[in-house]
């Protein structure tokens, strides 16, 4: 399994802070937090596990106290890790953390590596793989809704679903093998139309969870939307205005954005990043190009767009030019300057009838609150009612490589193949969705997934 060394790291994050925790976890952690943990008024005795208990730290060759702190034992196998852990907490701060971990590190434990905690939790059975990667995904969660997915996943929802579809593939398999293991019974064990039917109904349940990936991936990630359109139609005042904040430059100077500035929103748990970019007009600028090519690159990348255009002024060719440019994006056109006289821009529908249009003001605010309503609805399209929602490539790998394998098998009892060949197909949609928990793994993939995780977790 792995080396029984006993690991240490800071499970905070660095800086400044009321509290940081020193997270110890291996066979030795009791016994090195003995010998630099003295209990408040008490002689030295076992502590209970799952109970704070009052002291100081001291550093055993000086004597000298270095902070005051609480202190918790969890023994095995009632820990997050499966293994016994200690907990030092103390007053935060990049220093003193550092000062008690390197204690730690002198009495024999190890700095842990990113993720260790977490992979070790998964190596004892405290829980599997997809439930693992549910933990980083919680970390990294910027709103309630994607905090939401990932708690669904630690719980263990898809780790149950995936089970579930596995067992009854299990099931179909029991068939398959029978009729390989006693070929001369008069006893039907391949039933192919029946067999057919459920392999079906599987591989759409699967599909079906598969096809929540990019969905998932929007909340878990967040979307990235580009604001666009020519200089000096209000592109940085709306993402000021979006933000609620001033955080891009407004000048009325043609071509002040040359870089693109990126700032996060919420659209009700959905994370967007919102980048304002260059204006996209012909210029001889060469400084300014190169921003104009950086946009264009940057349009590509994104989810969805929001072309800018302004309400005072008539459509340019340089406007019609950019909405065409955009057809294959989702996009949104927003008529900025709304608070000014009006010049018609119905031109645009004629560019792009199926645009969304939303006449506002970055200025004074008018209609932002529709412009975010309009966003998110573009971006999620519908809410997903699924088994389970997966935010996870890797976990969207393996359904696909799981739903191929059950449509050749399908194929293989269809055309009446050897029973041998079905069970080559079923297996492989077996494996590939055992990947997904952990069943089967591969140190590679481990190193690969716990890697991404912070030092301490």
């Amino acid at each position: 399994m792995y080396e029984e060394t006993t690991i240490a790291a800071i499970a905070t994050p660095l800086g400044e802070g009321g509290i940081g925790i020193v997270r110890i976890s291996g066979r030795d952690a009791e016994k090195i937090a003995s010998r630099i943990f003295h209990r408040s008024g008490k002689a030295p005795e076992q502590l209970q596990s799952h109970r704070l208990y009052h002291g100081k730290i001291h550093a055993p060759q000086t004597g000298r106290t270095i902070d005051e702190v609480l202190l918790t034992v969890m023994r095995r196998p009632q820990s997050y890790t499966g293994e016994d852990v200690v907990e030092i907490h103390c007053h935060g701060g990049a220093f003193l953390t550092r000062q008690i971990l390197e204690l730690v590190f002198a009495e024999g434990a190890r700095q842990a590596e990113p993720g260790e905690f977490t992979k070790r939790a998964f190596l004892n059975g405290r829980m599997d793989l997809a439930q693992a990667e549910g933990v980083l995904d919680l970390i990294r969660a910027r709103t309630e809704k994607s905090a939401t997915l990932a708690l669904s996943q630690t719980g263990g929802a898809l780790s149950q679903r995936v089970g579930e579809i596995r067992e009854a593939l299990l099931d179909i398999l029991v068939h398959v093998e029978a009729a390989i293991d006693f070929p001369e019974e008069e006893i039907d064990f391949l039933p192919r139309r029946d067999l057919i039917a459920r392999i079906e109904s599987l591989r759409s349940t699967i599909d079906t969870i598969s096809d929540t990936y990019d969905w998932g991936r929007l909340f878990r990630e967040g979307a990235r939307v580009t604001l666009c359109g020519r200089p000096n139609v209000g592109k940085s005042s709306l993402l000021n205005a979006l933000v609620g904040e001033d955080r891009a430059i407004v000048t009325p100077i043609p071509g002040t954005t040359r870089d693109v500035i990126e700032e996060t929103i919420n659209l009700d748990g959905l994370p967007v990043v919102l980048g304002d970019t260059a204006g996209l007009r012909e210029t001889d600028n060469p400084i300014e190009s190169m921003g104009i090519d950086f946009t264009r690159r940057h349009l590509e990348k994104s989810d969805a767009v929001i072309v800018v255009l302004d309400g005072s002024e008539p459509l340019t060719q340089d406007d019609v030019i950019l909405l065409r440019s955009v057809r294959h994006k989702k996009f949104l056109v927003a008529i900025n300057k709304n608070d000014l006289p009006q010049v018609s821009s119905a031109e645009c529908v004629m560019v792009n009838g199926c645009a969304k249009k939303i006449r506002l003001s970055a200025r004074t605010g008018e209609s932002i609150s529709a412009l975010k309503e309009e966003l998110r609805d573009l971006l999620i399209e519908r809410e997903v009612e699924a088994p389970a929602v997966i935010t996870n490539l890797r976990h969207r790998g393996a359904l696909r490589r799981s739903s191929e394998a059950l449509v050749r098998s399908a194929t293989a009892l269809h055309e009446k193949h050897a029973p041998e060949f079905v069970a080559i197909d079923l297996n492989e949609a077996r494996e590939a969705l055992e990947e997904i928990t952990g069943v089967i793994q591969s140190d590679d993939i481990l190193e690969r997934i716990f890697s991404d995780f912070c030092i301490g977790k």
